[in-house]
């Protein structure tokens, strides 16, 4: 999958990555959402506001969980939650 293709998820209100969601299935069958930590329930809000409400004919074909090892301001690791969310547009 392209890095065209891939949303990262932030701190933005939803309906930013609704919309970025919108404008890239126009070009591709598919987007990934990418999340971490806190952001992970936005991550999947959007995901449901988005095939819900805006693109009926996306659906959800793959969710991935994982734990990531970030480096710490302080020299240590810490594991962070991770979601990636692949939507596809079908038919």
């Amino acid at each position: 999958m392209s890095e065209d293709n891939i949303i990262y998820v932030g701190s933005k209100p939803t309906m930013n990555y609704c919309m970025a969601v919108i404008e890239s299935i126009r070009h591709s069958d598919s987007v990934a959402l990418k999340a971490r930590g806190r952001a992970i329930s936005r991550a999947a809000g959007v995901a449901e506001v988005t095939k819900n409400r805006y693109l009926s004919g996306v659906k959800v074909k793959s969710i991935y969980i994982m734990t990531e090892q970030l480096d710490s301001h302080d020299g240590d690791t810490r594991n962070v939650s991770a979601i990636t969310i692949l939507l596809k547009k079908e038919g």
